[in-house]
């Protein structure tokens, strides 16, 4: 059974930075990820990594959110700095299993970026 745990969600002032986790079980992830949403606005891609390392970023984040993942602990995170207004949301993170069949999501960590 697949569970994600994340945390390091809260409210930060602008130019201020955050530290997400991710820990994932249950399973070996191919590719492991972080995505955010608003009210009333679909859920949209902040950041990917494979297990490989191979990483991709939303244009709204690049250079300033970087996305890392410990293969080890099987754990997922996104060092967020230059945090800007715009950036609040709640963020989820989502994986895809080695194995292939349908992506997991965690619980979302909400992130308020004060002006």
């Amino acid at each position: 059974q697949v569970q994600l745990v994340e945390s390091g969600g809260g409210l930060v002032q602008a130019g201020g930075s955050l530290r997400l986790s991710c820990a994932a079980s249950g399973s070996i992830f191919s590719i492991m990820g972080w995505y955010r949403q608003t009210p009333g606005e679909q859920r949209e891609l902040v950041a990917t990594i494979t297990r490989g390392g191979s990483t991709n970023y939303a244009d709204s984040v690049k250079g300033r959110f970087t996305i890392s993942r410990d293969n080890a602990k099987n754990t997922l995170y996104l060092q967020m700095d230059s945090l800007k207004p715009e950036d609040t949301a709640v963020y989820y993170c989502g994986v895809k299993p080695l194995g292939g069949g349908r992506d997991y999501w965690g619980q979302g960590t909400q992130v308020t970026v004060s002006s």
